[in-house]
């Protein structure tokens, strides 16, 4: 396994402790924390749930998410973002009108199936409009919790209970 976001994203949340810590904190080896962070071995599905549940780190969700399944957000750090928390809010507001302008100009009248040949960029504009807008909300968690102190695996916890609660999921 080569180095990747992933990797950073495990020396990121140490957050200045050593990886004998962090290995202790999830009872594991410190070589198997080196490993990881060097991108000689995958993390296990159940450290990565540990790591989660202790660090809550928006970082290491998005990091994760990526590499093990190749979908979803990579951490914006290019020479032309901005994720100053303004900036993050109104990037997410612009996303967020422009996905809504896409979703309206796509009928979702017939079965997706039988789009004709010029009803389906208005639905591949759709999807893309829908990527960037979640690309623009995870990188508003991210600040927001952050900057906040907030823990991401709660945020979600108390969602999934309320769809619970709703009785959208069992």
């Amino acid at each position: 396994m080569k180095k990747s976001r992933l990797t950073e994203a495990m020396r990121n949340v140490r957050n200045g402790d050593t990886q004998e810590q962090l290995a202790m904190e999830l009872n594991v080896s410190r070589e198997l924390i080196s490993k990881i962070e060097n991108g000689r071995v995958e993390m296990a599905p159940d450290i990565s749930r540990k790591l989660m549940k202790r660090k809550g780190s928006p970082r290491l969700a998005m990091a994760l998410r990526y590499e093990y399944t190749g979908t979803g957000t990579t951490l914006l750090n290019g020479p032309n973002v901005d994720l100053h928390r303004s900036s993050v809010r109104e990037k997410t507001i612009e996303e967020a009108e422009e996905f809504l302008t896409a979703i309206k100009a796509c009928s979702f009248a017939k079965p997706l199936t039988s789009l004709s040949n010029w009803e389906r960029p208005n639905l591949e504009k759709t999807l893309e409009e829908g990527v960037e807008l979640i690309t623009a909300i995870e990188h508003y968690l991210l600040i927001a919790c952050e900057e906040s102190g907030l823990d991401l695996v709660n945020v979600w916890q108390n969602h999934h209970t309320q769809l619970r609660a709703k009785g959208y999921v069992q």
